[in-house]
């Protein structure tokens, strides 16, 4: 029996975990879960695998749940999040909390010799060199759980491969092929109306600017070593192909399957091992397409981004990560426009004067400095962002 903890337990991630959890009772057991405002459902979720350890967002929140589970260990904040990441009973620790509230945990998780199945990958984005460095010296894995990335795993595991380039597929979203003034007046509601995943709000933004896909570039490069020329980006409204490597030889090796977060997630879970995931499978017998397109870098200029961020190297990365927590968030508010978001990116990333990331703490400053820049930009009269 391994046990378990899950860093997002309420959210797309987290719900969908415990799901392939259900499916392996005689393999797997709870240990620890951590979620932020959702107490309602968190509490259903304490009554059913009845944890060791839980944590939330305030004291508020851990007070009200220690009178309803006396007998579980209840905590709160960052301190919760590393108590229920490091719990001496977990030997894998699912990361699938939203944004750079993930890294201080998932850091201590590696640290602590886990096996860490990484879907927030804004951590490494934000601190891929010591994220990668503290698991090579822990000697534990690191399996990526994005589709993406879980299909590149797959793709490359265990063999010595000449990788000329990765290719990253992306849906486009829902505004693959909305025109300039479409996406200048996008409203939240359309903007999450992702056509092929369900996921969460922040990361349905993401992927509507595309901001998410240049993340993954960032993730690949420390996840797989190589450099950003080496990673692509290819629009595939179908989401079948998951990703694709390109060998010296001219060969590509992609993994395909259906659009289901739980392929991914049992797969890190399972590693190395392959079990039945009761899922029904893609159907070859009936006619499909597969189409493949370059991406507009031109109306998803986040893309861009990501690759300058790359190149600037040091803190770039992570001041671009908080900054895009804090457009995204003002979307959603509706107090800026979609086109926005890039907006307030780009001048974001213009002002930041990357350092070398020798400490953690040079992190969370960079990621300090860039929020308050992000809120500065979107309440200043004039900064020329759209507002609706």
């Amino acid at each position: 029996m391994r046990g378990i903890s899950i860093l997002g337990s309420t959210g797309s991630i987290g719900t969908n975990t415990l799901r392939v959890l259900d499916r392996f009772p005689e393999r797997f057991h709870v240990v620890g879960l951590a979620a932020g405002r959702r107490v309602d459902e968190l509490s259903q979720q304490i009554a059913k695998y009845r944890p060791a350890i839980v944590s939330v967002a305030s004291a508020e929140r851990a007070e009200a749940l220690r009178r309803d589970f006396p007998e579980v260990e209840i905590r709160d904040g960052v301190d919760g999040l590393v108590a229920v990441a490091t719990h001496a009973d977990a030997d894998f620790v699912m990361s699938a909390t939203v944004g750079a509230v993930g890294l201080v945990p998932t850091l201590a998780a590696i640290k602590s010799g886990k096996t860490v199945g990484l879907a927030n990958k804004e951590t490494l984005v934000m601190a891929g060199e010591l994220m990668m460095s503290a698991a090579a010296a822990a000697g534990n894995a690191l399996l990526p759980v994005d589709s993406e990335h879980n299909a590149l795993h797959q793709c490359l595991d265990g063999r010595a491969q000449a990788v000329k380039r990765i290719w990253l597929t992306a849906s486009g979203g829902p505004f693959r092929t909305a025109s300039h003034e479409e996406m200048r007046d996008a409203t939240p509601e359309q903007a999450l109306d992702h056509p092929t995943w369900k996921m969460g709000p922040k990361i349905s933004i993401d992927s509507a600017t595309m901001m998410n896909k240049g993340f993954e570039i960032i993730e690949a490069c420390w996840l797989f070593g190589v450099r950003a020329e080496q990673v692509r980006v290819v629009v595939h409204p179908q989401s079948t192909i998951h990703s694709m490597v390109e060998l010296e030889d001219g060969s590509f090796i992609a993994q395909l399957g259906i659009t289901d977060m739980r392929l991914p997630i049992q797969y890190a879970l399972t590693y190395p091992e392959r079990l039945d995931s009761g899922l029904l499978p893609m159907n070859l017998d009936a006619p499909m397409r597969l189409d493949l397109e370059p991406p507009d870098f031109e109306r998803f200029k986040c893309l861009a981004l990501a690759y300058e961020a790359l190149d600037a190297g040091g803190t770039a990365p992570a001041a671009l990560n908080a900054a895009n927590e804090i457009a995204v968030a003002a979307f959603l508010e509706e107090r800026i426009g979609f086109l926005a978001i890039p907006e307030i990116l780009e001048e974001t990333l213009s002002r930041h004067h990357p350092l070398p990331i020798r400490d953690l703490e040079t992190v969370l400053e960079a990621d300090r400095w860039a929020r308050t820049e992000a809120e500065r930009l979107i309440r200043s009269p004039v900064m020329s962002v759209s507002t609706r």
